[in-house]
């Protein structure tokens, strides 16, 4: 676990349990997954950077790097980037488990 991903999450009093419930995901789904702290943000890596952490006013942004390896037919995903896409996660209660270890697996390849 890196200490800046740490305090970014422990210094996020309104979203904290919720930051700390999809780290805890992330790692409980990718074997080896590594954590750094880039552009002010939690990254998480395997081979290259995958997925990373915001947090906003009223929700925390999960946003993935390669979004075309993600299946989303319910068309989830946020955002216009050539390359980068975004879901909004309000509370820990919004957490699709089953649907975001799909996307980390494939995101991680």
């Amino acid at each position: 676990m890196h200490p800046q991903v740490n305090d970014y999450i422990n210094t996020s009093e309104k979203h904290k349990e919720t930051l700390e419930a999809l780290r805890q995901l992330v790692h409980d789904t990718v074997p080896g997954v590594a954590e750094e702290f880039k552009w002010s943000r939690p990254v998480f890596r395997s081979d290259k950077d995958f997925a990373y952490l915001k947090t906003a006013k009223a929700y925390v942004t999960l946003g993935f790097f390669q979004f075309s390896k993600l299946k989303d037919p319910n068309g989830l995903l946020e955002g216009t980037g050539k390359d980068m896409r975004h879901i909004k996660i309000k509370s820990v209660q919004d957490i699709d488990r089953e649907l975001l270890r799909e996307w980390f697996k494939a995101a991680a390849v």
